[in-house]
């Protein structure tokens, strides 16, 4: 299609936001693992708000490769299987700055965990510096603590680089009262309240993470991420998804 030379270009709706991936979103149809086509497809809806000017930090989970919590719930010391999910992490973000860059997205990758052979250690003001240069930033190794999930981590880093709003991609188009996989009769929130998802215990993301949200008016839109373009929809305004503020 041919683009009109007048008309106006689309203006996002934000300048700077933070996407929240899980590992499982990587996975596509597989067990485990990260899917090449599903990664690249990600990569193509982050180059997409990337030519809107949109400054995009990542932060990505561990749960397609391995799940700290689950090992530590078959007896596993908590502290090392969550340093094992943290380095889980890592691995993703590789995988996914690779695919990145095959779109032609400059991208970092920076660690809570230093490895500086493989990545950045996260300095603050050198991922704001990278945002403002139009790189990509993946914030991997969560916190760099155990005990913190990569939702606390991602709204604790969307703080630290002055985001925005957090974009939380999911397998579902929004926040249902109940799951809609599993119950045809649920009904989806197109707004909600932080206390509201609290207090009906909707699993958004972990206590911890909306707390954190909450206390600094950090809004969240939960979306479905495995439908192409809904990342570029979210961040022009269109109202898809369940907005939380």
């Amino acid at each position: 299609m041919p683009v009109d030379p007048d008309a106006s270009p689309v203006q996002p709706a934000y300048k700077r936001i933070l996407l929240k991936l899980s590992g499982e979103a990587l996975m596509g149809e597989q067990q485990f693992g990260v899917d090449p086509l599903v990664a690249t497809r990600i990569a193509q809806d982050v180059a997409e708000i990337r030519q809107l000017g949109v400054e995009t930090a990542i932060v990505i989970g561990g749960g397609n490769i391995f799940r700290g919590l689950a090992a530590s719930a078959k007896g596993m010391d908590r502290t090392t299987a969550d340093n094992m999910g943290m380095l889980a992490t890592v691995m993703n973000a590789l995988a996914l700055q690779d695919a990145l860059e095959h779109q032609n997205v400059v991208t970092r990758v920076a660690t809570g965990i230093e490895m500086r052979t493989v990545a950045e250690p996260f300095i603050r003001r050198r991922v704001i510096r990278h945002l403002e240069k139009g790189r990509v930033v993946i914030l991997a190794a969560g916190t760099g603590s155990p005990y913190f999930t990569t939702d606390t981590a991602a709204a604790l880093r969307a703080m630290e680089i002055k985001a925005e709003v957090i974009l939380k991609g999911t397998k579902v188009d929004g926040i249902y009262t109940a799951d809609p996989v599993l119950d045809p009769t649920a009904t989806k929130f197109p707004t909600i309240t932080y206390l509201q998802v609290l207090e009906k215990r909707l699993k958004v993301m972990d206590t911890a993470a909306i707390s954190l949200c909450m206390d600094n008016k950090m809004p969240i839109v939960v979306f479905n991420l495995r439908q192409p373009g809904n990342v570029r929809r979210v961040v022009v305004g269109d109202p898809i998804g369940t907005t939380v503020s």
